[in-house]
C-alpha cells in the first residue's frame, strides 16, 4: 500500500533527509501514485495469521513513544476483515501504558516478525479497547479458547496502512518448535538435491523472494536474496537476472529483468516488473504467483551491454520501464 504508507510516514522533516541521503526521488513515486483501496491481502492476512508475537508502538500524553511486546498462542492476532484486525489483550504486570496511551491517542504502529524467513510486515492504524460490557460479541471473537491465560479486554485495530519491511539486518532465529521442526524433517528425509519440490528453475543459484512492493498499480519490485543466507555473487550496471516463471498452463518459462539498484547491498538482487495482462502470459504469472518466501534457482546476473571503465561518455535510451536490458548503450 505505497501510498498511504508515503502519506503518513513521509512527513517534511523525513523529506528533508532523504533529500540530504540521496533517496529523495526513489521514494516520491510511492506519493504520486495512484489512490489505492486500503485492504489486507492475502498474503498480508496469511503472514498475520501465523504469527505469535509483535511489537506495538503507542504515543503518551506527553508526545513519548512506547513499544510493547505482544505474545500469544499462534493466530492470537485476528484478521476481522481485510481492513480490521484485533486481539486478546491478556493480563499482564498492570502498568497499563498501551492502555492509558489508547485514550488520549488512538494511533499505534505494529512490527510483525518473521524471524526464520528474514520478514517483517509495519502497520499503522487507530485501536480501541473492548470489553465484556461494552462489546462482549467482539471480544468473543478475539479470543483463544485453548489458550488460558486471563482475558482483560480486546484490542481492535482499523488499518491504516501497511508496508513490507527490508528484510536487511535481520538474523534468523527460531523458536523451539520451528527447531523441532526442522530437525524431524532432517531426520526424516536423506540428502537431497537442491532442487526441492515447489522451487523453480535449476540455476546454481538458490534466491527466495524477501520483499515485495508495489510501486504503481502495475509495476511491482521484488527483493531477492540468497536462500541459504549467503552473500550473493556481485554485478555491474547494467546487469540482468533471468528468472524462471511458472505458467497457467503448467509450463515453466524464463525472463531476463534488469537489476535495478546499484550494487551496494552484496546480499540482495532488486528487479521491478510490469504487469502486462496482453503481453505473452510471463508477467501476469509472475505477478499472481510469486509470494513472500518464493524459491526460486537461477544463474548468476548477466550483463550484455557493461559500461566501459574509462572516462569516455555513455549515452543511455531507456525502454520499457526503466534502463533494462533493451536499453541500447552508444559509446563516443
Amino acid at each position: 500500500m505505497a501510498r498511504a504508507f508515503a502519506k503518513i510516514s513521509f512527513t517534511p522533516n523525513v523529506q528533508a533527509v532523504q533529500t540530504e541521503m540521496g533517496s529523495r526521488m526513489a521514494y516520491r513515486a510511492a506519493e504520486l501514485g495512484e489512490a489505492e483501496e486500503m485492504a489486507l491481502g492475502a498474503a498480508e492476512q496469511a503472514f498475520i495469521a501465523e504469527r505469535d508475537s509483535f511489537y506495538q508502538a503507542t504515543v503518551s500524553q506527553t508526545g513519548w513513544p512506547y513499544v510493547q511486546h505482544r505474545g500469544g498462542p499462534v493466530g492470537f492476532l485476528k484478521v476481522l476483515d481485510d481492513r480490521t484486525i484485533g486481539y486478546a489483550d491478556f493480563s499482564g504486570n498492570r502498568q497499563y501504558i498501551s492502555v492509558g496511551n489508547l485514550r488520549g491517542d488512538d494511533r499505534v504502529s505494529l512490527l510483525l516478525m518473521d524471524y526464520p524467513q528474514r520478514r517483517r510486515l509495519k502497520i499503522w492504524g487507530r485501536a480501541k479497547a473492548v470489553d465484556e460490557r461494552t462489546e462482549p460479541t467482539l471480544l468473543a471473537k478475539l479470543e483463544s479458547p485453548d489458550f488460558r491465560a486471563p482475558v482483560e479486554r480486546g484490542i481492535v485495530i482499523q488499518v491504516e496502512a501497511f508496508d513490507w519491511n527490508c528484510p536487511k539486518y535481520i538474523t534468523p532465529r527460531y523458536s523451539r518448535n520451528e527447531v523441532e521442526a526442522l530437525l524431524a524433517q532432517s531426520r526424516q528425509q536423506p540428502a537431497a538435491a537442491r532442487q526441492a519440490p515447489g522451487v523453480l528453475g535449476s540455476g546454481a543459484l538458490p534466491l527466495t523472494i524477501a520483499g515485495i512492493r508495489q510501486l504503481t498499480p502495475h509495476i511491482r519490485a521484488y527483493e531477492l536474496r540468497h536462500a541459504d543466507g549467503e552473500p550473493l555473487p556481485g554485478y555491474r550496471a547494467g546487469a540482468h537476472l533471468r528468472v524462471p516463471i511458472a505458467l497457467t498452463n503448467g509450463d515453466v518459462t524464463s525472463r531476463a529483468y534488469s537489476l535495478t539498484d546499484a550494487p551496494d547491498d552484496p546480499d540482495c538482487y532488486r528487479i521491478a516488473v510490469l504487469r502486462m495482462d496482453d503481453g505473452e502470459g510471463g508477467s501476469s504469472a509472475l505477478h499472481d504467483g510469486w509470494q513472500l518466501g518464493t524459491r526460486i534457482n537461477v544463474d548468476a546476473p548477466d550483463n550484455y551491454f557493461p559500461l566501459h571503465d574509462d572516462g569516455r561518455p555513455a549515452l543511455l535510451i531507456a525502454g520499457g520501464i526503466g534502463i533494462s536490458s533493451n536499453a541500447k548503450v552508444i559509446r563516443k
